[in-house]
């Protein structure tokens, strides 16, 4: 029994793992954090009650706390129920709903769950019995979104997450969909054991979903831009520490200097330099106070002693920080003088032809990589570039169209398309 425990423990929800929480087609990526408050679709909960219970499991909100929802007949709604042909004589008036809105929240009142409400909506409802069956099972999902209080917690995936991003913030990814960065993985040829690159201003969900395919074996080298990574949807994944292990970054402005073998990664932080200038400056400042108020002299020494010696634990935290930061940065550069990565991923609101140009000397021969971008111009531009450098075979300029198709009867999806552009090629020497 002890060993069943330890291997369902990795399907169950702990204290501090990264989760999803859904309900229908909304998502929101959340920490697991004791007696933490989390706002979901204009509802408040904590999170503590989920801790112990499996991934995939619906809970009901119930006064802020959640609870497991109990296993309820689903097909109560349609039981001997009668419909329509069609909805040509229901004219929406506003008046076929005898309930109104303070008989409603006198049932909330009186402690009644969602699907009680949504029966006695249905029940005081003239013309729900005139509705096709379509239409009924279109209310009841609507009015099941309105009032029942669940939500389902869910692990983390590149699929979930990109889907989550998609839904709410698109703009933050590029507008790119779960489809086409699974087309990316698979045409980049990410798998474990490899060296890539990953050049991603997509809040880090490209780094993530290039994680998640390793599998925690190999080397990913971020390269970014600015002072900084971001990395916020990579953290969502929630990923082991060993995953991390596997993460080194490098800031992309310095890759002119390493290509020309300039770049010095034992130099000190010129930054580091400003504490000693700082300190010298608080020195020089207590010199003309004692000079101009000899009597306030010994009220501030006190304060004096404090404020140098709040002073001297930042800026030894800050040294510390920045030869950390130098140590990675000289890991980095380690891995990227072999010239010899096995994938390039570039999913970028930048042009891409400067970053292709500048990372295509880090891939090694027969290497493919892969690069995405919102709209086809750049692409057009990078591909043509491309071609006129030369070093690069099987150049494909690939527009990737979803369409989710109407169709007649029960089934009824909404019409909807859209595409995005990508680049997949081969280096050769």
């Amino acid at each position: 029994m002890a060993d069943n425990g330890d291997e369902d423990s990795q399907y169950r929800i702990k204290q501090g793992d990264y989760v999803v929480l859904k309900r229908g087609n909304i998502f929101k990526a959340v920490q697991i954090q004791p007696k933490k408050k989390v706002i979901f679709e204009k509802q408040w909960f904590f999170l503590d009650g989920a801790v112990g219970n499996f991934y995939s499991t619906t809970f009901e909100i119930v006064s802020g706390a959640l609870q497991p929802q109990k296993l309820k007949n689903t097909d109560s709604f349609t039981d001997a129920k009668e419909a329509g042909t069609d909805n040509r004589n229901i004219v929406d008036d506003g008046k076929s709903q005898k309930l109104t809105r303070d008989d409603i929240e006198d049932l909330k009142e009186k402690g009644l769950e969602g699907q009680e409400i949504i029966q006695h909506l249905i029940d005081n409802s003239s013309t729900f019995k005139d509705k096709t069956e379509y239409a009924q099972d279109k209310y009841i999902k609507k009015k099941k979104k309105k009032y029942e209080n669940t939500v389902t917690i869910v692990r983390p995936s590149c699929r979930i997450l990109a889907m989550m991003y998609h839904g709410r913030e698109p703009g933050k990814i590029c507008h790119l969909r779960y489809d086409t960065l699974a087309q990316m993985l698979t045409l980049a040829n990410i798998h474990a054991g490899s060296k890539v690159l990953v050049f991603d201003t997509c809040a880090g969900l490209v780094l993530g979903a290039v994680m998640e395919r390793m599998g925690g074996y190999g080397s990913v080298i971020q390269m970014y831009p600015g002072g900084e990574p971001v990395r916020a949807g990579m953290e969502s994944f929630g990923f082991p520490a060993h995953f991390h292990d596997m993460l080194h970054g490098f800031p992309i402005c310095r890759v002119n200097a390493l290509l020309a073998g300039t770049l010095d990664t034992t130099a000190k932080d010129p930054s580091a330099g400003r504490a000693c200038f700082f300190f010298s400056l608080l020195k020089l400042s207590e010199m003309f106070i004692a000079l101009l108020f000899p009597e306030e002299t010994e009220k501030l020494e006190f304060k004096k002693i404090f404020y140098v010696f709040v002073f001297v634990l930042q800026a030894q935290e800050r040294l510390v920080k920045l030869e950390e930061k130098r140590k990675k940065l000289a890991a980095a550069a380690a891995l990227l003088e072999g010239r010899n990565a096995d994938g390039l991923v570039i999913a970028s609101r930048f042009h891409p032809c400067p970053v292709v140009m500048g990372l295509l000397p880090f891939l090694a021969p027969s290497r493919p990589f892969v690069v995405y971008s919102q709209y086809k111009e750049p692409l057009i531009e990078c591909y043509n570039k491309l071609k006129e450098h030369g070093g690069a075979v099987s150049l494909r300029l690939t527009d990737t169209w979803l369409r989710h198709y109407q169709s007649f009867g029960r089934s009824n999806v909404s019409l909807k398309t859209n595409g995005h552009d990508k680049l997949a090629h081969l280096k050769v020497t």
